[in-house]
């Protein structure tokens, strides 16, 4: 954490330097975090799902390779460990049941849809464990959310879309909520070598998962490798800006924006897919907004709150 005084959920009582670019660093989530989406369809449509993952990551840990190399001096074997088990369920589980979902036909609205019920498990997690005191907030803010991403994604389901397919999103929405838990609750190193070291973690599961399968060799078209070079760049922007906007906002505050996903990865799909745009997706984004914007007031009454009493207890 940034200081002594940040609390569990990334809040700095009295402080609003951070949170005057917390739109900015919102916004920019929720767009780049969408582009994953995309790029998991644009990826099913030249290889397997093994194969796109496997290239893709191992650029990832090209990339990265310098911030790697600074952190196998720097991390402890505690640290190792945490990021072995962070990289398990942020990434190979979640990346692989997102393209592997794209792979069986999951529209990516849908797998979008799926992936942002998870701000209710956050919250309600954070709520449990915290033995914090429900407030109506945080059963409306859900409520709204869940409501506002039904609606976006219904006209994306068809009727050839198996229940099996539709677990593979739903997984990979609870491993990156586990995830999600267990980051704020172990000190984390610099974002940098986070993002490095778990790279490189991600590349060696899917690398040996695909050569396995025998999916690692790639096909020789210019479509695969533009859909790889799109998993890269969204991958790495995405989960550094979801690891910042944790760190720098809170987890249920980086969940909740996740609510806003389906609708941007709807609005995407029209000139990339040519995916049609309905009144649910206008309507789902409006609700969808309309729950992050009732969740964070309701976080930043209890921010104050907290403040308050903490300034009340030192005095």
């Amino acid at each position: 954490m940034h200081c002594e005084y940040t609390n569990r959920y990334g809040y700095l009582p009295g402080m609003d330097t951070s949170r005057t670019s917390a739109p900015l660093r919102g916004a920019a989530l929720v767009v780049v975090w969408s582009s994953g989406f995309i790029g998991a369809e644009l990826g099913a449509r030249h290889a397997a799902a093994g194969t796109v993952l496997a290239w893709r990551c191992l650029a990832t840990a090209v990339v990265l390779l310098p911030w790697a190399l600074r952190a196998l001096t720097r991390l402890t074997r505690r640290d190792w460990l945490h990021q072995a088990v962070l990289a398990l369920l942020c990434q190979c589980l979640y990346l692989g049941g997102v393209f592997q979902a794209a792979a069986a036909g999951v529209p990516a609205g849908t797998s979008a849809l799926i992936a942002s019920l998870q701000p209710a498990l956050v919250l309600a997690a954070a709520v449990v464990l915290d033995s914090r005191r429900w407030k109506a907030g945080h059963l409306a803010g859900p409520a709204l959310g869940t409501t506002g991403v039904a609606l976006t994604a219904a006209g994306d389901l068809s009727a050839g879309v198996s229940l099996t397919a539709l677990l593979l999103p739903l997984v990979a929405m609870l491993s990156l909520t586990a995830g999600t838990l267990l980051r704020q609750r172990w000190s984390s190193p610099p974002l940098s070598q986070t993002l490095a070291v778990q790279a490189f973690f991600t590349a060696a599961f899917f690398t040996t998962y695909s050569a396995a399968a025998g999916t690692l060799t790639p096909p020789p078209t210019t479509g695969f490798w533009t859909a790889v070079a799109w998993a890269t760049a969204a991958g790495i922007g995405s989960y550094g800006l979801y690891y910042l906007v944790t760190s720098r906002d809170g987890a249920a505050h980086a969940s909740t924006l996740l609510y806003l996903t389906p609708a941007t990865t709807a609005l995407w799909a029209v000139p990339m897919f040519g995916h049609p745009i309905r009144l649910t997706t206008v309507l789902g984004l409006l609700i969808s907004a309309s729950a992050v914007a009732l969740l964070q007031r309701t976080r930043g009454q209890e921010s104050r709150s907290s403040a308050a009493k903490m300034s009340s207890q030192r005095s």
